[in-house]
């Protein structure tokens, strides 16, 4: 007998996933751990592989398709062979899936659904299972007293919209109420290899607050082009977005002074590269971090501002900001506190290059607590960026330059390295970001006290 194979629990509060690819056709007989499809999630773009062989006698959905937890994918023939992915966690790549109870199948949604805008009734509207719609859609409908299920999608794969849902009321509505709070985080996702084009999919971002304002016809004075976003790229957006809009942003600027650091990371280059290693800044930045969070837990922390309670992590999963062809990602190197600097560079090096090639699992992206991001090979004098909520805050790193600096009545050049920590305001004073701030610092300077710490 058939037996499906469905979209497994993501975590992280991931409940559904984009089709990039479909990897099989009907008829064709599998190997275990052969690909079955590419998805993208909200952290991550990555092959999902088939737990064991056999006979694909269905495949349920095709690019641009948004599909839910829950939600078949693929049907095998083999009914005794095949694990369904149902209520587990997804697993990283190569991972059989456990068994779970199967939910009732959804059909494959087309991008060509999302057309209209008004509500229409369920059997119209010729849904079967879960609604797709954002949390902050669902708690939208809740606020507007809308049900899900009689409103049109015009999303991709018939994603419901918070503007579906305003369009749902009978009067207009005036969006004067708080900008609605995130799942969790975010920004940076697993892409390796460019999707196609999947122009049908197109929809407006989910906006935040008031709406902004129509956009003049620019091609009066010109030739334009239009390109939709890419689930990802559109992510990205909403997500950065809604850490603007929720949390109010400060900005602490400081300078380390790391000359006797970089003397340290040369010296040891190639004893290092004979243990396969390349020493980097980034490795001391990290241990820095970790180090200094230890003694300023507020920045190690979430805010969960319906409780009024600061959630302070005893953990210390810090992330690194990758630039990637289609995006910045976030991979999250765990324990960082307790690692010595050697495994974290080694960590470090490999687990840069599996984002860059595409190859990153999503427990590589998720956990983090605090994130550093270093924009110093791309060159500039510094930058403020955004906090990648639901963290409190994230420390930038630009380019180093050797600089004349006034030591003992003399000018040495000496090499200086710009930071900036950028925290939410809500859970600290400019002067815990300070003193934060300069606890990284300390140690960045006097590389032979973080050396004692280790």
């Amino acid at each position: 007998m058939p037996r499906p194979f469905v979209l497994p629990d993501l975590g992280e509060g991931l409940t559904e996933a984009e089709i990039v690819r479909v990897l099989v056709r009907e008829g064709d007989v599998i190997q275990e751990d052969a690909p079955l499809l590419e998805v993208e999630t909200d952290k991550a773009q990555v092959e999902i592989p088939s737990p064991v062989g056999g006979r694909v006698v269905s495949v349920h959905v095709r690019p641009g398709d948004v599909v839910k937890v829950g939600a078949v994918l693929v049907t095998f023939a083999d009914a005794e062979a095949m694990p369904v992915g149902g209520g587990e966690r997804a697993p990283s790549l190569g991972t059989p899936l456990a068994r779970s109870p199967l939910p009732a199948p959804q059909p494959a949604r087309s991008p060509a659904a999302a057309t209209a805008r008004q509500p229409a009734p369920l059997s119209a509207v010729g849904r079967g299972g879960p609604v797709p719609a954002t949390p902050a859609t669902r708690r939208l409908a809740r606020e507007l007293g809308i049900d899900l299920a009689t409103v049109r999608g015009s999303g991709a794969g018939g994603r419901v919209t918070e503007d579906d849902v305003r369009a749902a009321v009978p009067t207009p509505v005036t969006d004067g109420r708080a900008a609605p709070r995130p799942g969790p985080a975010a920004t940076p996702r697993d892409v390796g290899r460019e999707a196609p084009e999947r122009g049908p999919s197109a929809r407006p971002l989910a906006p935040v607050g008031a709406e902004p304002p129509s956009l003049p016809r620019f091609e009066q004075w010109g030739p334009v082009e239009r390109q939709p976003l890419s689930h990802l790229r559109r992510t990205i957006a909403e997500r950065m977005t809604l850490s603007a809009a929720l949390v109010p942003h400060v900005t602490h600027l400081d300078r380390a002074d790391i000359t006797e650091l970089d003397g340290i990371i040369r010296r040891n280059l190639e004893p290092a590269r004979a243990r396969g290693v390349t020493l980097t800044l980034t490795s001391f930045l990290l241990k820095a971090a970790a180090l200094a969070l230890k003694e300023h837990p507020r920045f190690n922390a979430s805010l969960d501002a319906a409780a009024g309670e600061m959630i302070l992590k005893r953990y210390y999963h810090l992330g690194i900001a990758v630039a990637t062809e289609r995006g910045l990602i976030v991979p999250v190197i765990h324990d960082v506190d307790r690692k010595p600097l050697i495994e974290l560079a080694r960590e470090l090096a490999a687990l840069a290059q599996r984002v860059r090639d595409g190859k990153a699992t999503l427990d590589d992206l998720r956990g983090g607590t605090f994130t550093i991001t270093n924009i110093g090979a791309l060159g500039g004098t510094g930058a403020i960026p955004i906090i990648n909520y639901p963290e409190v805050a994230i420390l930038g790193v630009a380019r180093a330059r050797e600089e004349a600096v006034v030591r003992d009545g003399q000018i040495v050049p000496r090499l200086i390295l710009p930071l900036s920590l950028t925290f939410d305001h809500r859970i600290a004073d400019g002067a815990d970001g300070a003193r934060f701030a300069s606890d990284i610092v300390r140690r960045l300077e006097h590389p032979d006290q973080l050396l004692l710490e280790l």
